[in-house]
């Protein structure tokens, strides 16, 4: 499949077209800069917009996670060899307007009516950036919902420890708001445990902020159907890429850095050989 064909036509008021640096059976991949590569996609092409950008607050790179064994009071003999820290692209200051100059490009590629699900910090000072983010995404898009999502005990920090994380949903206005569920049960809590959504705490080898793909799977379900297109322009080691595998999703992932980039390229074709596999093994 080619570009054109998972993004539509280019009516001339996009970019140049920028070619993915990989693609398979309905997922295309780029290496870059999403501000570069997002202006190349055809306007209303996009069925939904599912993604984790950087927060801005420096993870992993001499914080109290990289370093919570020491901070925590661990005992010196218990303490672990330091590891090296392992700093995520553009988060620091610049994560915040980053995320500004992406969302009107966001807004441009989606369909009316399709959503925008943007994960967030919880709340807390000394800066309030979930509500700084959900007033930026109302001002671009329509701003529906705020769902916390209960990590369970116990979190970082000191005073009212972190335990939840937010996931902020916005639509583009011009239509309804595309919604598959059909229960009327979804709240805007995720409990922990519920529809399989499990805390990751990342070990050495994992992105340093890791979200479980069942996070993913619970956003495509209620916001896409299969065969829809899900674009993540800050795809990471590749979590919502492998939800829109396991569903039967188009996908649409850029990142930045090389290494994330190569990592969630293997998540993609392990999760295409486990589809493949289960096929087979329905068929016989």
């Amino acid at each position: 499949m080619s570009s054109r064909d998972i993004l539509g036509d280019n009516d001339g008021d996009e970019g140049e077209r920028v070619t993915p640096t990989w693609s398979s059976d309905g997922i295309q991949l780029y290496a870059g800069d999403c501000l570069s590569v997002l202006p190349s996609f055809g306007t209303d092409s996009v069925d939904l917009v599912l993604t984790d950008p950087p927060y801005g607050h420096g993870n992993n790179d001499g914080d109290l996670i990289h370093k919570r064994e020491k901070v925590l009071g661990a005992p010196v003999k218990s303490l672990k060899r330091e590891e090296a820290a392992r700093p995520i692209l553009n988060d620091g200051a610049e994560a915040n307007e980053l995320l500004r100059k992406v969302l009107p490009e966001i807004r441009r590629v989606l369909m009316p009516g399709c959503c925008c699900c943007c994960c967030c910090c919880g709340g807390g000072g000394p800066d309030p950036q979930f509500a700084r983010w959900s007033m930026w995404l109302n001002e671009v898009l329509d701003f529906k919902q705020m769902v916390v999502w209960d990590k369970g005990p116990m979190g970082m920090g000191w005073h009212y420890r972190r335990s939840y994380e937010t996931i902020l949903v916005a639509t583009k206005p011009g239509a309804a708001c595309r919604w598959f569920d059909k229960t009327r049960g979804i709240e805007n809590i995720i409990r922990p445990g519920q529809y399989g959504i499990a805390k990751i705490i990342p070990g050495k080898t994992q992105h340093p902020t890791a979200k479980p793909v069942h996070l993913a799977k619970h956003f495509v379900r209620l916001h896409s159907e299969p065969g829809h297109l899900v674009l993540d322009p800050f795809m990471g080691a590749g979590w919502v890429a492998a939800a829109c595998v396991r569903m039967g999703r188009r996908f649409i992932g850029v990142e930045l850095d090389p290494h994330w980039f190569d990592y969630a390229v293997k998540v993609v074709e392990r999760e295409q050989r486990k589809v493949k596999e289960e096929g087979r093994a329905k068929a016989n």
